[in-house]
This record gives C-alpha cells, structure tokens and sequence, in this order.
C-alpha cells in the first residue's frame, strides 16, 4: 500500500484491507506473473466479504453481531497462525486505537447488510473509504489539483445519485451504516500507515478487537433478546474472517512489493464491480441503471483522483 503521506494519492487500501504501511526495507518482490495472479485472488477475497456477510444474513439465522464476532475472532486466529508461519508473529503489535476503528468497521458493515443488497453495500463502502481518506488529507492541508478536485466532486456526485431518494434508493438507516463502515475503514487505514510489519499490524488489530466483538454480541444479546447461532452462518462467517479476510490481506501484502501506489490504488477499483457481478450470480441480485451509473461516477472520479496524483508525482 501506498506509504506516501500526502493526500495527492488516493490511499490504497480498501474496506477489506488492513491499514497502509510504510514498505519494509528489503520487500521481496514477486515476479510479474505472479504479482499479477495475487492481485486478482486478493480482489476476489475483498470482494467476497460483502458476498459472505449478505448470504449470511439472508439465508441463515446468525444476527449481524455474532457474525461480526466469528469474523473477527476467525481473522484473528488465522492472521496469528499465518504470521507465525511467516516470521512475522510481535507480541505487542497493533493498537487499541487500530482495533477499535476495525471494530466499528465490521459491525456497522454487517448491519447494514441486513437492509442492502451487496453491490450497493460495496460500493458506498469504497467510496467513504476513500472520500474520507482525501477529506482528512484536505484538512491536514494537503493540495489537489484541478482534475482531482473533478474526480472527486464526480465521485461524491455519483454517491448522492445512488442515495437520492426514489425506488432504487437504499434504505437510509442503511446506508448511513455502510457510510460509517467506510469512515471507520478510512480511519483505520490512516493510523496504520506508519506500520512496517502490516502482516504483525494487522494480527494484532484482530486479536485486540476479538473481546471487543465479544462484548458487542453479548450487548446485542441483551438488548435483541440473544444472539442467533446456525451452522450456515458460522460458515459463512469463519469463511469471511479466516480466508477473504486473514489470507486475503496476506496475499495483498505479498502483492504489494510488485505494484507502484497508483497501480495499487487503481485494481482496487475493480473491487465494488466484482462484488456486484458476484452477486448476481450468488444472490440473483440485480443492477440496476442507478448503480451502474452511479458506479461508473464513483469509480471514474476516483480513477482521475488517482491520474491526478500519478501526475504530480
């Protein structure tokens, strides 16, 4: 991910990535070939999490608090294995403050699941991510130029399209979710773009946030009556949690070495658009004019974002 401070670059981390580390020393850079098979397996598993948590909720019986747990507590426990395996176990390493932001983005994510088809989910997620990223940027006094000030009011345009009242429009309680979701992600990102270990980094931001989970279902339980437990929905959680999660951010990382920070920033364009294909398939979702086009406002306006920085550099 990028390690570059200033807010020119759009950030290349997205809702499903752990935060924007500094590079190590001595990365080992993976071939051309293989940088790019990483790549696309790392997009899928981004993609994937919207697909798991929505088939989840509708076709299971977990509540999104317990899979909020079992997603977090199966991250944890495969990003420790996967780190210990790799060299890169540190006792010590995250925040409490990293895990916190990790938290509130994977409960207010799989709330707003309950109300929002996956496409819709994905995208707004990915937009708030990087609108707030830019924003704090802004406001630390960083620059833009012209074209991306355009990309940007483009891709906050395409987000009010998709939120504006009417059929198509998600439900609000919603959407504001999926809105805090990605603030949360940007949030994340940011305190973690000084790590140097993001594998160690992103271990131990799971493992703080494990009891915090536990604590949030057992909030849930009194309030909601008790958390609902099935098979299916443990499933599809640990699957979220243990591989599009855990693996997924490990195969990013080892991508990463290969790819200039706007080549980064810019495959995961292709994330809100895999997700919206998949669940076609998977959840016989439908994409509808207003998504598409507002998709296309989104992403085009941060691809110009993206353009923009690349320039400047």
């Amino acid at each position: 991910m990028a390690a570059s401070d200033k807010m020119g670059a759009v950030p290349t981390s997205t809702p499903n990535l752990a935060p924007a580390p500094a590079p190590a020393p001595h990365p080992a850079i993976p071939g051309a070939g293989r940088a790019a098979l990483l790549t696309l397996l790392a997009m899928l598993a981004f993609a994937a999490n919207s697909i798991l948590c929505r088939l989840a909720l509708t076709q299971t019986d977990i509540d999104p608090a317990g899979f909020t747990l079992v997603r977090i507590a199966s991250g944890a426990a495969s990003l420790w294995l996967i780190a210990r395996a790799t060299g890169h176990a540190k006792a010590g390493a995250g925040s409490w403050r990293g895990a916190a932001a990790l938290l509130a983005y994977a409960a207010a994510f799989s709330f707003a699941y309950l109300t929002m088809t996956a496409g819709t989910g994905a995208l707004l997620l990915f937009g708030a991510v990087q609108a707030t990223m830019i924003l704090v940027g802004l406001y630390r006094g960083e620059r833009l130029v012209p074209l991306q000030w355009g990309g940007l009011a483009l891709a906050l345009g395409g987000l009010g399209l998709l939120l504006a009242p009417g059929l198509s429009a998600p439900d609000p309680l919603g959407a504001v979710l999926m809105l805090a979701a990605g603030a949360a992600w940007g949030v994340y990102s940011l305190l973690g773009r000084t790590s140097r270990d993001p594998i160690a980094t992103t271990a131990g931001n799971f493992l703080r946030a494990a009891p915090m989970a536990a604590v949030l279902a057992l909030l849930a339980a009194l309030v909601g009556g008790g958390v609902r437990w099935d098979q299916g929905g443990l499933v599809y959680a640990v699957l979220s949690g243990a591989l599009a999660s855990g693996v997924g951010y490990s195969i990013w990382y080892a991508a990463l070495p290969a790819l200039t920070a706007a080549r980064a920033a810019s495959v995961q364009l292709s994330v809100p658009v895999i997700t919206a294909l998949a669940a076609v398939l998977a959840l016989g979702e439908r994409i509808t004019p207003v998504l598409a086009l507002s998709s296309a406002a989104v992403l085009g306006g941060i691809a110009l974002v993206i353009v923009g920085r690349a320039r400047r550099s």
